[in-house]
């Protein structure tokens, strides 16, 4: 009986350990990861202290614009400063890319980086509960920004695919992905997302007409195997008005869907 229990107090002992040996893994990780913001921060001081030239100073001010906007949601989105503290470091950052974009008002990179900080800003509102976020219109202003002066920016078009999507602007996101995967067509998995996203959409409203050609589409694209994506399949099978109009097809002779007849066995 004393060597069970003895096993047992064993056992926890280990598991306690375990649990704060984790923990204390976990709080290095984050100093480290914190520290290397801080260690941009400098380096992009030093960048700006040494530039012999707008361009260069312009540089600078980007770099630790990005890096005082990353310190700041990594430490809110991990609840590791207060919303005083969080304020101050975004209107760090805002300032140093004001002073980036001043120095050099058509680089599309800054103006696209600088939309990615108020993007992020704005999914960090929406995970903490709000419905929706006022950063979202000035990330899609500066995503525009950068797209009109460089119209190949793949990742400009991309964000501001995914603002509309985040604000229900399903029409102009498919047609960012459409433009993006011009560019790239492996990004096309982004397009057939959002035809998927407007083809439910349709149905929920009960308005087939235009949701069974997106659905088709999205299909035809092809999704990635992203669980969180949207699935074009079942909304198709789970309406049966919808499903009934593509078993028949167009001219009553089959099913319409590219992917082959549906079963409803």
């Amino acid at each position: 009986m004393a060597s069970s229990t003895g096993s047992t107090a064993a056992r926890a002992l280990g598991f306690l350990l375990c649990v704060f040996s984790l923990a204390g893994c976990v709080r290095v990780s984050r100093y480290l990861y914190l520290s290397g913001c801080d260690r941009e921060v400098a380096k992009a001081t030093k960048s700006i202290e040494a530039g012999r030239s707008s361009a260069q100073q312009a540089v600078g001010y980007a770099d630790r614009a990005d890096a005082y906007a990353e310190k700041a949601r990594y430490s809110r989105a991990f609840k590791l400063i207060s919303n005083d503290q969080y304020e101050r470091l975004f209107a760090l950052a805002k300032k140093d890319y004001e002073q980036a974009l001043g120095l050099a008002p058509y680089n599309a990179d800054f103006y696209f980086r600088r939309g990615r900080a108020f993007y992020l800003r704005a999914g960090l509102d929406v995970m903490e509960g709000r419905k929706s976020s006022d950063f979202f219109a000035p990330a899609r202003a500066d995503f525009s920004k950068a797209i009109e002066r460089n119209p190949k920016h793949e990742l400009a078009l991309d964000m501001r695919g995914l603002v509309g999507e985040d604000i229900g602007d399903l029409d102009g996101a498919i047609s960012d992905f459409s433009e993006e995967a011009a560019l790239n067509p492996r990004s096309r998995y982004r397009l057939a997302d959002a035809y998927c996203q407007r083809g439910s959409r349709y149905l929920g409203d009960k308005n087939y007409d235009p949701a069974i050609p997106d659905l088709e589409r999205a299909i035809d694209i092809g999704t990635s195997s992203d669980a969180c994506e949207c699935e074009p399949y079942n909304p198709l099978l789970s309406d049966l008005p919808c499903a009934a109009g593509l078993r028949e097809g167009p001219n009553g002779g089959g099913s319409s869907a590219k992917s082959g007849p549906i079963d409803r066995a």
